[in-house]
C-alpha cells in the first residue's frame, strides 16, 4: 500500500491514526502510532448522551431505502425536492414532504461521489471515472473523464462542472457531455477522498483548490481570483496535507468554508479576498447564516464563529468523539448527525440539547438539509429519513 492510496481514503475519525498507519506500511515504523496499540490504555470513549428533554417537538415523517452510502455524498435540495444517490449507483428524486419517489434509476456502475442536481438534470461519477447525466430517471449521457473525482459535479447554467482528484476543474455541456474546457492547476501530490467546494456564486464558479478558494470565469476557465483559508505546513507530502472541504455556508457573496484539520475562514466573492480565518482541526464542512458559522471538530466538540469577524461564540464537547457530521442550522435549531446513527438537535444560542432523533443505527453519512419544511438524513445502510416538526 502507498502512502497516497492509504491517504486518499481518510475521512473524519482517526486521522493521525491513518496516517501513521500509512508510514508504517511503507516506512515500517511510526514513532507517532497511538500508544493503545503497544499496550497502553484503549483510546477515549465516546460521551455518553443524557436522558432526552424532548424540548423541541420533531417527528420522523417518512423513511425510504436507498442503498449504502460509503461514498463522499452531497444531498441536493431543490424547493421541496431532494436528489439522493448510493454506493452501488442507485439515483433518486424525492419529494420531501411525503418522500413519494419521483423517479428512481441506476447507473449500473458504483460511484465514487455523488450526486449534484438543478432540479432537472442530475449527475454522478463512477469509479470507472465516468461523468453520468441522468433526467427523469433517464441517463442522458456518459462521459470519460481523465482522474478520479470525489466531489459531487455541479449542475448549473445548462453546464456540468468536475473538480477531480489532481484539482483540475472541467465544464461538460449539459444536453451532451461534450468537454467545453478544463482548467489545471498544479497541486499537492496528496487528496482527500471527500467533498470538495465547487458552487455557484452569482456568474462566478467558486472552488477549492488544496488550502485556496479560486473564482473561475465558467465561460473558460479562466481565474478571477483567489483567497486562501488554510496554508500548507511541515516539511513532507502527509504534514502538508490540506484541502477545502464541503459542504460551505453561502449567504450573499460571503462564502464560508473548512481547510482540513487546519482552518476556517470567510472569504468575501465579490471582491475576492479573505474576511477572515481562524485555526480549527476539524475534517467536514461548516454551515450558518448571516449571523453565525457552525462546525465540528474532529473530537466532537461543536463550534459558533461570529460570521462578521470569526469571534468564538460558544463551544461544546456534549458529543465529544462521537463521529459528528457537519451541521445544518436551521431556524432556532443547529442539526448534527454522528456515527451511531443519531440525530441531535442543538439551541444555535448555546449549543445545549434541544432533542435527539433516531435513525436505523447506522453513522449519518451527509450533513443533514432542509428541504421545504423537512430535514433529511441519510445514513450508511441507505436509510433516508424525513423529520418535520410537531
Amino acid at each position: 500500500m502507498s502512502v497516497g492510496v492509504a491517504l486518499r481514503g481518510l475521512h473524519a475519525h482517526g486521522v493521525r491514526t491513518a496516517i501513521c498507519l500509512a508510514l508504517a506500511f511503507t516506512l515500517g515504523g511510526c514513532a507517532m502510532l497511538p500508544t493503545f496499540l503497544g499496550g497502553s490504555p484503549p483510546p477515549a470513549k465516546p460521551a455518553e448522551l443524557p436522558p432526552n428533554p424532548n424540548l423541541l417537538g420533531v417527528r420522523q415523517a417518512w423513511t425510504v431505502r436507498l442503498g449504502p452510502v460509503q461514498i463522499p455524498l452531497s444531498v441536493q435540495v431543490h424547493g421541496t425536492e431532494v436528489t439522493v444517490a448510493s454506493s452501488d449507483g442507485k439515483v433518486a428524486l424525492l419529494d420531501a414532504a411525503s418522500g413519494a419517489q419521483r423517479w428512481r434509476t441506476s447507473v449500473e456502475a458504483p460511484l465514487s461521489a455523488g450526486v449534484g442536481s438543478d432540479g432537472r438534470t442530475a449527475a454522478v461519477i463512477t469509479r470507472s471515472n465516468e461523468l453520468v447525466a441522468l433526467s427523469g430517471g433517464q441517463i442522458l449521457w456518459r462521459e470519460k473523464l481523465p482522474a478520479q473525482s470525489h466531489t459531487a459535479p455541479l449542475v448549473a447554467g445548462g453546464r456540468v462542472f468536475v473538480l477531480a482528484g489532481d484539482r483540475s476543474v472541467a465544464a461538460h455541456d449539459g444536453a451532451t457531455g461534450r468537454k467545453l474546457w478544463t482548467q489545471q492547476r498544479p497541486g499537492e501530490p496528496l487528496v482527500l477522498r471527500q467533498n470538495g467546494v465547487l458552487l455557484a456564486v452569482g456568474d462566478t464558479l467558486v472552488v477549492g483548490q488544496g488550502g485556496r478558494l479560486a473564482g473561475l470565469n465558467p465561460a473558460n476557465g479562466s481565474i478571477r481570483w483567489e483567497a486562501p483559508i488554510g496554508v500548507t505546513r511541515g516539511t513532507n507530502d502527509v504534514e502538508r496535507l490540506i484541502d477545502l472541504v464541503g459542504p460551505v455556508s453561502r449567504v450573499g457573496a460571503s462564502v464560508c468554508a473548512r481547510a482540513f484539520q487546519a482552518a476556517v475562514g470567510c472569504i468575501d466573492t465579490a471582491r475576492g479576498t479573505a474576511t477572515w480565518t481562524r485555526p480549527a482541526k476539524g475534517a467536514e464542512g461548516v454551515h450558518g447564516d448571516d449571523q453565525q458559522l457552525f462546525g465540528t471538530e474532529s473530537n466532537g466538540t461543536v463550534m459558533a464563529w461570529r460570521r462578521s469577524d470569526g469571534e468564538r461564540v460558544w463551544s461544546t464537547d456534549r458529543l465529544a468523539l462521537r463521529g459528528l457530521s457537519a451541521p445544518l442550522s436551521a431556524g432556532r435549531s443547529l442539526i448534527i448527525g454522528d456515527s451511531f446513527g443519531f440525530v441531535h438537535v442543538l439551541s444555535r444560542e448555546d449549543g445545549s440539547l434541544l432533542t435527539r432523533l433516531t435513525t436505523d443505527g447506522s453513522a449519518i453519512a451527509a450533513a443533514p438539509v432542509l428541504a421545504g419544511n423537512t430535514v433529511v438524513v441519510v445514513t450508511r445502510t441507505g436509510g433516508v429519513f424525513g423529520f418535520v416538526p410537531q
